[in-house]
């Protein structure tokens, strides 16, 4: 198949490199002429395992390119993705702004096609429910001229379909999620030019086109679920939503498990041993980041606000996650015996923190909501100095550091060690491999203070005390 994706972020290079390398004939376009050029010498700007190798194997079999004509990608593929981002709003609306550039750019590229063939496009963004209908309507604006007050020119009866196919894609693991997915979610929306008048309901030469481009993924397994397109829409928002009030929920156990003396490690394992509840998303610590978990549960409460109810359940699991941000902060101010202290007073001056981890989860480089990011500002504003390390987020992490107006106390270093030497304290933040089992004699020896916080519970409390540690662990006695 002709595939044509718009947009070479996250989920567009893993969804292009994905389908090319599974035969199909794709090109990928963004607006961004130096990340194609980069991306065309097999340059992949972001960190996922498995991705640049996946991306050069299919350069170099010419099943993938990458440009900035979007005409040229949409005129002759039979399917046409909508990879762009959907940022939040001050509101925590999801900006659908890119997504409406995007589809005119496809209805202006199908207007001016020969080519009268069936088009399915297909919207892999996160977005709002109804936004199938949205770029259907601008789609066919597009085609009619409408859109450029040509109200006079004949309308075109290029046919398209519009799909909701959410992406489920977790960083870190992202190619094999995409090669191997527990779900492939479809969502017919709105049609034009099939069997006459307007079809709300898609139609089977949609459902063909959609089991072909996904039939290497479910020939031995049918995990292709066919829905309604404001169902597949909300599929999203509500599966992430669950997966961080999971984490939420076990936050909040951990922090009662300190208060009454238990172990939340062993009442986690516990729990999961429950097959109605299971293990996954039951590990506590500073709490959820990333560009989907804390985008997607506010859009979700913006979406339900915007029909008249609220979603105190998700609207817990925020604030029960800003909380949780803060905790490793809170006890290391506890640990110095300033707790509770006006950070304006700056209780931690001449103190030096290290920090092991700074992205959200380990196996990427993306920082977006880290909570790595809110401990250091908060940190860096209570006068400490700190020294960060990450396998791959330094830079990304620096940048961020610098917008958030904290970046000229950050030190960081490549070696975790050497970022630790003559640390008052010492915080893990993100569980890399790198970060499991590190020489806690040679730390002992390196830091100048006792303190160790682990923000996500890989360190034995016993072992650290045998090494002469205090050891501050998430819902740990």
């Amino acid at each position: 198949m002709k595939v044509g994706v718009l947009g070479t972020g996250y989920v567009g290079l893993v969804a292009g490199a994905g389908f090319a390398d599974f035969g199909n004939e794709v090109i990928c376009v963004d607006i961004d002429a130096e990340r194609v050029a980069a991306l065309n010498r097999g340059e992949v700007p972001i960190h996922e395992p498995g991705l640049p190798e996946l991306v050069r194997e299919n350069l170099a079999a010419g099943r993938l390119s990458f440009g900035t004509d979007v005409a040229a990608a949409v005129r002759d593929a039979e399917v046409v993705l909508i990879c762009v981002g959907t940022p939040p709003a001050e509101s925590g609306q999801a900006d659908l702004s890119q997504v409406d550039a995007a589809a005119r750019a496809i209805g202006q590229a199908l207007r001016q096609s020969p080519r009268q063939s069936l088009t399915v496009i297909i919207n892999k963004s996160t977005v709002p429910v109804g936004t199938a209908e949205r770029v259907h309507r601008i789609v066919v604006g597009e085609l009619e001229g409408k859109a450029n007050g040509d109200m006079a020119a004949a309308p075109s009866a290029r046919p398209f379909a519009v799909v909701s196919n959410p992406e489920f894609l977790k960083e870190g693991s992202a190619v094999e999620d995409f090669l191997r997915p527990m779900r492939v979610i479809v969502g017919l929306g709105p049609t034009h030019g099939l069997d006459g008048p307007e079809d709300h309901s898609g139609t089977e030469k949609v459902r063909a086109i959609m089991r072909h481009l996904y039939h290497p993924v479910v020939r031995t397994n049918d995990r292709l679920l066919f829905c309604d397109a404001r169902s597949a829409e909300l599929c999203k928002y509500a599966s992430n939503a669950y997966l961080a009030t999971r984490i939420s929920f076990i936050n909040d156990i951990a922090n009662l498990c300190e208060r009454v003396g238990a172990d939340v490690e062993l009442v986690r394992r516990g729990m999961g041993m429950d097959t109605r509840i299971g293990p996954s998303f039951l590990f506590p610590g500073i709490g959820y980041g990333g560009s989907c978990f804390p985008k997607d549960t506010r859009a979700l409460v913006s979406i339900a606000q915007a029909h008249g109810m609220g979603l105190p359940l998700i609207e817990a699991a925020e604030r029960i996650n800003a909380r949780q941000r803060r905790l490793l902060a809170d006890k290391l101010l506890g640990h110095f015996g300033v707790e509770g202290a006006d950070p304006d007073a700056r209780p931690l001056t001449g103190r030096t923190i290290a920090v092991w981890g700074l992205a959200f989860k380990p196996e990427t480089d993306d920082v977006r909501e880290a909570p790595a990011l809110a401990i250091i500002e908060h940190l860096v504003r209570c006068g400490a100095r700190v020294h960060a390390t990450d396998p791959v987020a330094n830079r990304t992490a620096a940048a961020a550091l610098v917008q958030l107006g904290v970046g000229e106390r950050v030190s960081f270093f490549h070696d975790a060690y050497e970022a630790a030497t003559g640390a008052d304290a010492l915080m893990l933040c993100t569980e890399w491999r790198q970060f499991r089992q590190p020489n806690f004699t040679r730390l002992q020896q390196l830091l100048a203070g006792t303190g160790v916080f682990d923000g996500r519970n890989i360190w034995d409390p016993d072992e650290l005390r045998k090494h002469g540690f205090r050891y501050y662990g998430i819902g740990r006695p």
